[in-house]
Parts: C-alpha cells; structure tokens; sequence
C-alpha cells in the first residue's frame, strides 16, 4: 500500500510564503497526475493544483499567480510553492498522486 505524507504546513503571516512537500513511501508505476487540494473547516475540500502525467499544471483561480506545483518523479514527490498568502488560503492542505491520499498538512495565514 502507498502512503503519502506532507510537510511543510505551518503559521504564516498574510503576505508569507510556504513551501509544502508530498512524497510518496514508494514508486507507484505508471504515469499519474499529482496534486494538492485543500479543506477549510467548515467547507468542503476544493481543488487547488494538479499536474498532469504529462506535465501540464492546472491551477484554481483563487491561487492562479501566486501558487506554483512541480514534481520530482525520482524522489516520488510533489510540491507546491504558496506565495503572498492571505488569510482565506487557511485550510489543512492533502495531496494525491495516482489514486492515493495523503492526511494533509495545515496551513494558518494569519492577518
């Protein structure tokens, strides 16, 4: 079974940056999209950014510009650069690649 696992979350001024990670425990094979979503409370789960197998990136518009997602296929890890945070970008953060899941990671933007 694969399990993901994020990192990077954390309290951040309005304005801040963070940078979030998601690797993988190990290779999934075939070609996959990876990507992140996120969940604030109280709301359902939005998409956030994903790339596609063919590395093609799709962003939400509330991120569009200050939101950047990549990957490193050898070290099964998927990342996403947050710039000039706001406070609305406040969620716990999940990732997935393929069909697999990870718990998330939290991210507070404080005003």
């Amino acid at each position: 079974q694969v399990q993901l696992v994020e990192s990077g979350g954390g309290l951040v001024q309005a304005g801040g940056s963070l940078r979030l990670s998601c690797v993988a425990s190990k290779r999934i094979n075939g070609t996959y999209d990876m990507g992140w979503h996120r969940q604030a409370p109280g709301l359902q789960r939005e998409f956030v950014a994903t790339v596609t197998s063919d590395g093609i990136t799709y962003y939400a518009d509330s991120v569009k510009g200050r939101f950047t997602i990549s990957r490193d296929i050898p070290k099964k890890t998927v990342y996403l650069e947050m710039n000039s945070l706001k406070p609305e970008d406040t969620a716990n953060y999940l990732c997935y690649q393929q069909q697999y899941w990870g718990q998330g990671t939290r991210v507070t933007v404080s005003s």
